[in-house]
Formats: C-alpha cells, structure tokens, sequence
C-alpha cells in the first residue's frame, strides 16, 4: 500500500485490505470453477508448442481476471508499479499519454501537454493498433505501455485508427523523459487569468495557489476573472482535484463516492476561501478531459461557481484502488464510483457542458484579402505626429505572445469571450 499523506487518488487510489468487510461477506470458493482451472494450467503447461513458465502463466492469469472486469483494473508487476509511482510524482520516461483498452487495442484517453506525443500529434480517442512491428491485438495494457516506455532518445512507429481519416495513421515518435509540469498560467487581456492544468499530481493544488498569486501580482490588482483550462488533462490524484474544487469555493459538497466496501465511501466538503473572490471563472473541458477533470468541472458546476464550455468530457466516473501484492506487485481494481454534488454519477456520461464549442478549424483572414483601404495605405498620408519608441517593450511582446495564442487556439478565445462578458454582467449588477 501506498501512503502520501492525507493523499487520495483517483486513479491510482490507496486504501488498505477492507478486513472487516471480508469478514461480513464470507467468501465462497466456486470449486467446479477453480477445478476447470487446474485442468487448463495442466494443459497448457503439457501441450502448449514451447515451454511456459509457471509465473508467465499465472501473472497472466491474475491479469486476466482484472482486465476482463473493467478498462482500469489491471495487473501491475513490481516494474509496472514502480512506473506509476514515478508518474504520479510527475517524472517517468516514455511518449507521454494516458491510456486505457478498448476492444483488445490501447486508446489513448489524453496526450500530455509538451510531450513526444503531444507534439507527434497524437489525439484523445486514437486507438493504437501497432507498436513498431508488433500488433496491440492480444496483449494486455501493461504489456503494451511497457513496449511504448523505452531508452530515452529511442524511436518508435504507432499506428493508429482515427476518427474521420480513410484509413489506419503512422506516427513516429521519439522517447523521452517526461517532466510534467502540471500547472502553467499565463495573464490574458482586461486582467484576465489563464491557468492551464495538464493533470492532477500531488502539488497542483498548491501550485494553482502559485499561479493565482503570480498572476495577480503581474496584473497589478486582483485578477478580473479567470479561464482554467482542462482540456485533455486525463485526471491524476483525487485530493489534488478536491483541493482545486476548494479554492474557488466557500462551502458546500465537492464530490462523494459510493462503493461496496466501507473506506469506499467518501464525501469532500469545501471550506472556507475563495481565491478568486467571486469573481467570473470558465472551465474549459473537451473529450480527454477526463477522471479528477471532471471532479472539477462537476463541482463547479453543480455550486454554479463557474461556466463549463468546450464539449463533453470522456466520462470516467470510477475510482481505482492501488493495493500492493507480498511480491512487490499491485493490483488497480475500481472499488468505487464517484458523484457531483447533485448526486450525477459520470460514468460513461461525462460533463455535459454549459456552453458547447464544436470542433472546428478556424483560420484568419488577413486584412489584405478583405479588400479594405485604410488612411495609412493613402499615396502622399500624413504621419501620425507622435514618437513611436524603436524598441519593443517586454510587456509588448508578452502582449503579442499572448494574441498569437488566442489567434491560434479558437476555443481558448471563446472562453476568454465568454469570461469578459461575465465581468461585464457582474460589473453591471454591482451598480
């Protein structure tokens, strides 16, 4: 069993062996069922073309019977376990994506922001069917992200099935090891605030905090608003995400779960403090927003303490439960399922949000195109008659920076538009 802290996870969950329970549901041991067991462990072991060892043949066993209830539940031998501890912490080598199966092949749930596979192009919903030369068919979602870690520096090909395109991709990707920096902000026009959360490690909600009081300080008075940016984070721990839910809260539930063993059941009141102080936030989510992400966005929208905009979220509303084996192995099996404040369970739903955002390609039109003449373009116009300073400022290009990003990324300038009006409408009724 893992132990950080008063720490959660909503993926990767502790909790220790539920004792009491075992006690009240006396377990029965199907003989027949355990008999038809033996019987293929022989018979594999006799007849099968090339000799098994005995420990393939049970670990995959024991891999079987987990991955067979749910995409989430799963096997992990002791190196397996030793990774995910490493991810958590933020630092692990690899592509850099969440993963999960579906139908025998490995889908990606969300990239990691400024990874190889972010940057390859690999998107949430791709279904990976090959590694390099091996096909995905067939083996178990521990064996095909330990084929996709690697030497840092090494190459591999995926090919991958997407939506939309006639036929199967080849995307070649370089590992890495990946350093996630799970919050970035960034200050946006009429003293907006940008946060960008990648996914939910055990700091992030101390570094939201960071953020907040970074970005304050760059605006020079408390922040008019705020823009938190979700989109294809994958989720991570639960109390990161609680604590995230509580700092734009005073009070009131931010998520409970419900399960069939006692510690499965948990409720996470906010408390007292908001940091944005009332002021407008919008929650940007998309299709790989998924698991704590939508804990967040949930609890914010349910408290109708923000607008949620983008398009419905993935819709992993379970939790797992990381409990390690004698032999330095764990098991992950979903023990729960978790609920917004109302009482909706998003389990195979996602957050609808309140605001869609379609999925479109947007591109400038630039203004020689338009056919407009301006002064300036006049043969003989006179000059503006003020000094124009040589130099760029810094806060220029920041400026620049900033509306090159909003150029770029069509449903980041939704939100700050819909931020904006916000303020505009709280300003008004403050009169």
């Amino acid at each position: 069993m893992i132990a950080v802290g008063s720490t959660v996870w909503a993926d990767k969950e502790t909790n220790p062996p539920q004792t009491p329970q075992a006690e009240e549901q006396k377990m029965t041991l199907p003989l027949q069922e355990l008999r038809a067991f033996v019987e293929v462990y022989e018979r594999v072991y006799h007849d099968y073309v090339d000799q098994v060892d005995d420990k393939k043949l049970l670990e995959g066993a024991i891999s079987g019977m987990l991955s067979s209830l749910d995409p989430h539940s799963a096997y992990l031998p002791p190196t397996d376990f030793k990774e995910m501890e490493e991810h958590t912490r933020g630092e692990f080598g690899g592509l850099g994506m969440e993963v999960g199966m579906e139908d025998g092949f490995v889908k990606v749930i969300s990239p990691i922001d400024d990874t190889p596979a972010q940057k390859a192009g690999i998107k949430a919903g791709d279904l990976i069917i090959k590694l390099g030369n091996e096909p995905v068919k067939g083996k178990t979602l521990s064996e095909a992200v330990k084929i996709m870690r690697g030497k840092p520096g090494t190459k591999i090909t995926l090919t991958v099935v997407r939506e939309g395109e006639d036929g199967p991709l080849k995307i070649d990707l370089t590992r890495a090891v990946i350093k996630v920096k799970s919050v970035k902000q960034r200050l946006l026009p009429d003293g907006v605030g940008y946060v960008r959360i990648s996914q939910f490690q055990i700091r992030t909600g101390q570094d939201l905090q960071n953020a907040l009081t970074t970005l304050e300080k760059e605006n020079g008075v408390p922040l008019n608003g705020l823009v938190l940016d979700l989109r294809n984070n994958p989720g991570g721990v639960l109390n990161a995400a609680v604590q995230v839910s509580d700092a734009f809260l005073n009070d009131g539930l931010i998520v409970y779960t419900e399960g069939r063993i006692k510690n499965s059941k948990m409720r996470f009141e906010a408390e007292e403090g908001d940091l944005m102080n009332g002021k407008p936030i919008v929650v940007l989510i998309n299709e790989g927003s998924a698991s704590a992400s939508e804990i967040v966005s949930g609890a914010l929208q349910d408290q109708k303490r923000a607008i949620i905009v983008g398009r419905t979220s993935f819709g992993k509303g379970s939790v797992q439960t990381l409990l390690q084996l004698n032999n330095g192995a764990a098991i992950k099996v979903t023990t729960a399922r978790y609920y917004t404040p109302s009482g909706r369970s998003i389990q195979a739903e996602g957050i609808e949000p309140d605001v869609k955002i379609d999925l479109v390609k947007v591109e400038k039109v630039k203004p020689s195109e338009l056919g407009n003449i301006k002064e300036k373009d006049l043969s003989g116009h006179l000059e503006n008659g003020e000094a124009h300073a040589d130099k760029t400022s810094d806060k220029d290009k920041a400026d620049k920076d900033v509306k090159q990003l909003l150029d770029k990324d069509y449903e980041l300038n939704e939100a700050l538009r819909i931020a904006k009006t916000m303020i505009l409408a709280q300003k008004m009724q403050a009169k």
